[in-house]
């Protein structure tokens, strides 16, 4: 699609969503103003100190000193209970609890406890602290003193983000920029810490909360607003999705890869397609464009390169995506791709611009847990030489009765693509009498190394006994019962 083409597509699709622009896509929200006004109070000081952050936090947090209502200690030690070490991941739960949150008076999930978010779970207890607060600090009056600060921060917003979303819809060739019942939300805050925006997706609903910075970070927001616009397609076309959903069993040792990806394909196919529509819309010659694929693809979105000559061949023809989208999918072929990635060498590592995974919050450990965690919190850094002397060290802390660093060994063994010695640790850990999760899990990955090499009848065992091991853990269940309706991969022929 030349330039020319585009900005005229954007002329004529994106009207819509100026209009929806103004009716509130981006925003500011009291509920969110109340949660991160209460952490401040509590012992939120992360990034107080730098020169990005919003002079209205510390203006709130001065309003806020003389604030000696009976909610004030109790917030206290809800929070000092609650913190998570790694300053980000601590605010994101807080961001979490307030978009899943019904907001005033009663601040109670708007879903129902076992819908809600992993990392906003354990923050429920919050909810009847945050009423008295809310009525006690006369938040509303405070919300409304600061309202033309985040007016002004709206109006910085608004052209760079409305120029980015109405090139998506322009590209995408898309008249509307909402579906019916779905929500696409950016809001203001101005009371955390400065950095990156914060996405969220809950249901059919996607959330971007905008903290403090010398930035606009509208690639970021675009992309999410990708995702608003291109994730039903997975859903609607899931037929053609599902027959090609063996290709994803190629992205299961990229170790910059996360492992979200790896166990659903629908998600690995949108962000690979995503990516490439990124790359396409780039202003720059076709070496950087390339440049962009490639490294999508070694970070292990392995269906990039397909998307971006498909788009090709989009832009030459007048359909919109959403009816193009289907033989985008059915042009997929995994010889082709297989030979493709023979040629990969995938990064051992995300980049550092991606931001660890969102953990739930936990109490204060000590001794082999403490080890334990620290384990963990390097694994999903993909710091994996890190994640494996940890695992080791809890598993002489614990005195080999734990089965839990075994299994954390096995991941790390899959990830440095020795699927034998996976194996092996993955037994292991069975045979030290696991709790339901780690047996559930450690035969899930059995089951799928044993489908990768070809060996079915394996597989389908272990899927039963992940089955029967009565884990409730979200998500656990249903791969299980995939795993057993079909393989993980297609056998060696």
């Amino acid at each position: 699609m030349s330039r020319v083409l585009a900005l005229l597509a954007v002329a004529v699709w994106g009207a819509g969503l100026a209009r929806a622009a103004e009716q509130g896509q981006l925003d500011s929200d009291i509920t969110l103003f109340t949660v991160l006004a209460a952490i401040n109070v509590s012992g939120y000081d992360a990034g107080l100190d730098s020169n990005a952050g919003s002079p209205i936090r510390l203006a709130v947090r001065k309003d806020l000193g003389g604030f000696r209502g009976p909610s004030l200690e109790l917030l206290k030690n809800f929070y000092e209970q609650h913190k998570l070490a790694d300053p980000g991941q601590d605010l994101s739960q807080y961001v979490s609890f307030a978009l899943q949150s019904s907001g005033p008076p009663e601040f109670k999930f708007r879903a129902p406890y076992p819908e809600v978010s992993p990392d906003a779970q354990p923050l429920h207890g919050l909810a009847r602290i945050l009423t008295d607060f809310y009525q006690g600090a006369e938040i509303p009056k405070l919300f409304a003193r600061y309202q033309p600060d985040f007016d002004k921060e709206i109006e910085r917003y608004h052209d760079p983000v409305t120029k980015a979303v109405w090139e998506a819809n322009g590209y995408l060739r898309i008249p509307t920029s909402g579906y019916l019942g779905r929500r696409f939300q950016i809001y203001i805050d101005l009371l955390g810490a400065p950095g990156g925006p914060s996405v969220r997706g809950y249901g059919a609903d996607v959330f971007i909360v905008v903290h403090p910075s010398r930035e606009l970070h509208t690639r970021e927001i675009r992309h999410a607003y990708l995702h608003y616009l291109l994730d039903p397609f997975s859903s609607k076309y899931a037929a053609a999705v599902n027959a090609k959903k063996e290709i994803g069993g190629l992205a299961m040792f990229a170790p910059a890869l996360d492992e979200s990806y790896k166990t659903d394909f629908a998600l690995l196919l949108t962000e690979s397609l995503i990516k490439a529509v990124e790359a396409r819309m780039k202003f720059g010659n076709e070496k950087q464009k390339q440049a962009e694929v490639e490294q999508a693809l070694k970070e292990g979105y392995i269906l990039t390169p397909h998307f971006y000559e498909q788009l090709l061949r989009y832009e030459a023809q007048e359909q919109g995506i959403r009816f193009y989208y289907p033989e985008m999918v059915n042009a997929i072929d995994r010889k082709r791709e297989d030979q493709r990635l023979r040629r990969v060498t995938f990064l051992d590592r995300p980049p550092e611009r991606k931001a660890a995974p969102v953990e739930p919050a936990r109490p204060v450990l000590a001794g082999a847990a403490k080890t334990l965690q620290e384990a963990e919190d390097s694994f999903r850094r993909h710091q994996l030489d890190q994640a494996k002397k940890l695992y080791l060290q809890a598993q002489q802390e614990s005195g080999g009765k734990d089965a839990r660093p075994l299994y954390g060994l096995a991941r790390v063994a899959a990830l440095e693509k020795d699927p034998e010695r996976a194996k092996e640790l993955f037994r292991q850990a069975l045979d030290a009498s696991p709790d339901p999760h780690v047996q559930a899990m450690s035969h899930l990955y059995l089951g799928r190394i044993e489908d990768l090499f070809g060996d079915r009848d394996q597989a389908i065992a272990h899927y039963k006994e992940a089955l029967a091991a009565g884990d409730t853990t979200p998500g656990t269940r249903e791969a299980a019962e995939k795993g057993l309706k079909e393989s993980f991969a297609s056998p060696k022929k």
